[in-house]
């Protein structure tokens, strides 16, 4: 719940003061109920508090505990206080006010570095040891919470943002190029192999599900979480399976409603947020309090080009959810004059690097600004659960099934799923074969060639294509693996959570509040780890855990529906025809820079440009051309406003 700050002097040396106020002078543009420090000699501490949780208010941040010679500042909420005060047998007495920087102090006094494994929640945290006189800090498993910091043989200095740090003398502003390399050649949406750098030279980040220690001048990086499930849990019915998900899921949710502030909601037509919404509003009822809910919506003059199954307007199923469960107090938001196009530059102050997720950065950042408004301290959303609690993807696991020759159980669900969504068995079953054998029966290619944003000149100096290639991934094509393969990659390889969590830290300290995803607890992430892939597709249903643990907390519309599924960002092409002219213009602008030649394929920005000039179509907004001129110019303003 805060913006936090340091300085470590290797050498013991005293730190200059006005090192100290520059590093928290460059979080002052940060909302804080309260700013703090604490130092000695050669060490220090700053925070800009945001007070978010009951515990949290008028806490100390930095905190001295002088009794166990331990100095902590955190920007943190632990989830699992509950849990925590059991096992480390704190007295009950001590329980509602401790603050969740007490809490990590009493967990690391008793299992050192390995306390973040048993930590939950949203955190990163910096601990002075003084017995040990060395640096111990952590980033929670998802790394919901940026940590970045500086290593020389002088000094370790870290904070929540990169501004800060470029304040100090010692840490000068180059971009780091292989970073832009990997940036520019990667053709997914996260942005580099590596899950410890960042766009400036010598300014690190701490990777998700890491500690780091620092002593004697030396650094020492630890993955702290791995999701490796070594036992199954099996029970004997389907009951069994969907209580226990109920428990371990509300008990999420309830520990991210915990606020001082109202408590808000990112509310689409689906089961990811529908959940999380019905699970909340169901326990603000019992407080006397009401769910804030925010949906995107596009303009009114904005016509449906996607397919039937495919809508832009989920308003339908967005009202009846909302009405179905009531204890709402809704929000349809439509952004009017508000575009990828006119969101870059804030989103390049807020973000402080280059990014690609420009489709939703209008109405992503639009409802932070709405809920901040509405006093909410705590928003609600469920991004994680296509990973999680809406796990369940029929083709995927139709093609297990046929693989392992379980026969009668296939035949079964393909019967079910067939009456369900009313299309014929044979068309399904095609698809289940090309996805099952695709060299056999696949008549189209999977892979699809991506234009190189790249200069090859560039991409051969940094050797990026050998990196990526070594990784894995082929710079110029975008396979699509199958489900299976795509969740244990997102769980294995740390890297594709960067950028989630880099968004919630620095909007939730532009806005002051907390993005919170109930799907994304670390305790339900394991639970749908564990259980049988069963549990996700049954009876001709996908996702089939989350729709039968929603009954009477969902309307039927929206529970069982398989038809019809949201896309988001289809209008985002749409809504920049308006300023079109001043798009092409600062493209053809960006291609005659010397700077932008010395990093970009300006040939293929040129062909492209050509190709969209004349006649944008909202069609065209998942087009690979429109992305990388979008991408061209998010980069262009970066280089030239930023170094």
């Amino acid at each position: 719940m805060s913006a936090i700050a340091g300085i470590h002097s290797i050498k013991s040396n005293k730190i200059p003061v006005d090192h100290c106020v520059d590093l928290m002078e460059g979080l002052s543009h940060f909302p804080a109920d309260d700013v703090q420090s604490w130092h000695i000699e050669n060490v220090f501490f700053g925070c800009y508090s945001q007070w978010i949780t009951p515990e949290s208010v008028g806490e100390q941040n930095p905190l001295n505990h002088s009794e166990m010679k331990l100095v902590i500042t955190a920007d943190a909420i632990i989830d699992n206080r509950i849990e925590l005060f059991e096992r480390l047998q704190i007295p009950q007495y001590k329980r509602n006010k401790m603050t969740d920087n007490e809490l990590i102090l009493e967990a690391y006094k008793k299992w050192r570095e390995d306390s973040p494994k048993y930590l939950v929640g949203d955190f990163a945290f910096i601990i002075w040891d003084k017995e040990r006189n060395q640096i111990f800090g952590a980033r929670d498993f998802s790394g919901t919470r940026t940590l970045y910091y500086f290593l020389n043989s002088d000094y370790f200095a870290f904070c929540t943002t990169l501004k800060p740090l470029l304040t100090l003398p010692y840490i000068t502003r180059i971009l780091n190029e292989s970073w832009l390399a990997e940036y520019l050649a990667i053709p997914g949406m996260y942005e580099t192999v590596e899950a410890n750098t960042t766009v400036y030279q010598g300014i690190m980040q701490l990777p998700p599900s890491h500690s780091l220690i620092v002593k004697n001048g030396q650094i020492k990086l630890v993955r702290f979480n791995k999701f490796d499930v070594q036992e199954k849990i099996i029970f004997k019915t389907n009951e069994d399976y969907e209580e226990a998900f109920k428990e371990i899921f509300q008990t999420a949710v309830n520990s991210r409603v915990r606020t001082t502030r109202n408590v808000g909601a990112q509310l689409s037509g689906g089961l990811d947020s529908g959940s999380v919404v019905g699970y909340a509003a169901r326990e603000l009822r019992k407080q006397g309090r009401k769910l804030h809910t925010y949906s995107y919506i596009p303009p009114s003059d904005f016509k449906q080009w996607t397919p039937k199954h495919r809508i832009a307007d989920e308003s339908p199923y967005i009202q009846s959810t909302v009405q179905f469960i009531g204890n709402i107090e809704d929000n349809y938001l439509a952004f009017i004059n508000k575009s990828p196009y006119t969101e870059i530059d804030t989103w390049l102050e807020t973000y402080e690097m280059p990014y690609k997720f420009f489709h939703n950065s209008f109405w992503v950042r639009g409802i932070y600004e709405k809920a901040s408004q509405d006093g909410v301290g705590a928003l609600l959303n469920g991004a994680r659960g296509n990973w999680s609690v809406s796990w369940g993807p029929y083709l995927d696991y139709q093609t297990l099934l046929l693989k392992q020759r379980k026969y009668l159980l296939f035949y079964k669900e393909l019967n079910a799923y067939s009456k369900n969504i009313g299309v014929k068995k044979s068309r399904i079953f095609s698809k289940i074969l090309n996805k099952a054998y695709p060299t056999m029966f696949s008549k189209h290619n999977l892979s699809y060639k991506i234009p190189s944003l790249i200069n090859q000149d560039f991409a051969n100096r940094t050797g990026v294509i050998e990196k990526l290639i070594s990784n894995g991934i082929e710079h110029d094509e975008y396979n699509t693996p199958n489900a299976y393969e795509a969740r244990k990659k997102c769980f294995e390889q740390v890297t594709f959570w960067n950028s989630n969590g880099t968004v919630n830290t620095k909007l939730s300290l532009r806005y002051k509040l907390w993005n919170r995803d109930p799907t994304n607890d670390l305790r339900v992430i394991k639970f749908c780890l564990s259980i049988p892939e069963g549990q996700f597709v049954q009876d001709g249903f996908d996702r089939s855990l989350i729709r039968r643990a929603t009954k009477g907390i969902l309307p039927d519309k929206v529970r069982l529906n398989q038809l019809v599924r949201g896309i988001q960002g289809s209008d985002s092409l749409f809504r920049m025809i308006p300023s079109w002219k001043d798009f092409i213009c600062e493209l053809e602008m960006l291609i005659k820079d010397p700077l932008i030649k010395e990093y970009l394929n300006t040939e293929t920005i040129i062909q492209t440009t050509a190709n969209l000039k004349n006649n944008p179509r909202p069609e065209q907004v998942f087009d690979l051309d429109f992305a990388l001129l979008m991408r061209s110019i998010i980069t262009y303003r970066f280089l030239k406003n930023y170094l």
